[in-house]
């Protein structure tokens, strides 16, 4: 503890020496010997921090000489990270891990920053939902949750991610497919899949809405029961139904990707979209992604800013749909 903290002094006082800090808003060329800094805009334990420090381990081992670390910035679906990285205009030694869930809470907290005050870098995967209730409740099957919806949509409490998220939105077209308003949805926020699972674990909701990575290990052991999964087919070494054959019309992936701050220089644009690429291309990435269940859907450039544009408008269309904006 004693060298950390002595080390930690000696990167300050450098810092201040020469004016050029890692978080100084002029950033200097990723390519340089500056520790590179991903940031997960969530707690601990959730799909961004685990996807955040895969890619760490993963850069670390395409490039074993690039310092990499990741922070975390919980709150309000990554909106309260996103403003962090608007203030770093220019920083081209940080990235931000964020995805479909952050264009819902744009949406969702009427954030006075958006992406287009972000540099996209790349799309890097995919992921299915998965509906979980603890192994105790008296929800056996997708038929129990539909019933048990439609008596009282109060008594259902779900836990997922933030408002206006993937989480959300898969229990509002599940409530809309089973005929429930989406609006009476007793939806329960989390700023981490960890507080969520434990929320789960503990007793304190009904059932559990999120990213197939984060709950498959728990269902396998046994922790917790799958109701189904958004994928149109059963997803492999899962003992989990597709929502469709429980009888609620529902698919949806989830993506996940990386941002860097707007007003970065060509040069740091091009060396992050390279890193990442090199990263993309490794080994670690590829065994993370076949372990989690992800799936590979890697963009970069005027294609990945492209699907960035049409996600939002898409996801606004739905959410205004479900009533979750006014």
């Amino acid at each position: 503890m004693r060298m950390r903290i002595l080390a930690a002094l000696a990167a300050i006082s450098i810092a201040a020496l020469t004016g050029c800090g890692e978080n100084a808003g002029g950033g200097g060329t990723s390519g340089a010997a500056g520790t590179l800094r991903i940031m997960a805009p969530a707690s601990p334990g959730g799909g961004w921090d685990q996807t955040s420090r895969v890619a760490e381990q993963a850069l670390k081992a395409a490039d074993p000489k690039r310092r990499v670390e990741v922070y975390n910035v919980p709150g309000a679906g990554g909106t309260i990270g996103l403003s962090q990285l608007a203030g770093e205009k220019g920083n081209g030694n940080l990235l931000m891990t964020m995805g479909l869930v952050m264009l819902g809470a744009i949406e969702q907290n009427k954030s006075k920053v958006t992406l287009a005050e972000t540099t996209p870098i790349a799309k890097l995967t995919e992921e299915y939902e998965i509906v979980v209730v603890p192994a105790d409740s008296p929800l056996k099957q997708l038929s129990d949750l539909v019933a048990a919806w439609k008596a009282d949509p109060a008594k259902v409490s779900v836990a997922g991610g933030s408002a206006g998220g993937t989480d959300h939105i898969v229990a509002g077209l599940m409530a809309k497919a089973a005929g429930v308003d989406p609006k009476k949805v007793n939806y329960i926020a989390h700023s981490g899949g960890g507080e969520a699972l434990n929320a789960l674990l503990g007793g304190k909701v009904t059932i559990g809405v999120s990213g197939v990575g984060e709950f498959a290990e728990h269902v396998k052991s046994g922790k917790l029961r799958a109701l189904g999964v958004t994928s149109a087919q059963r997803i492999s070494g899962l003992d989990a139904p597709t929502l469709k054959e429980g009888g609620l019309d529902v698919e949806l992936a989830n993506w996940r990707g990386m941002v860097a701050p707007g007003g970065i220089s060509e040069g740091d644009k091009k060396a992050l979209t390279d890193l990442v690429t090199k990263m993309h291309d490794s080994q670690p990435w590829k065994d993370a992604v076949a372990k989690n269940g992800w799936i590979d859907s890697f963009q970069t450039g005027q294609q990945f800013a492209d699907y960035l544009t049409s996600e939002q408008a898409r996801v606004k269309g739905i959410i205004a749909e479900m009533g979750l904006v006014s």
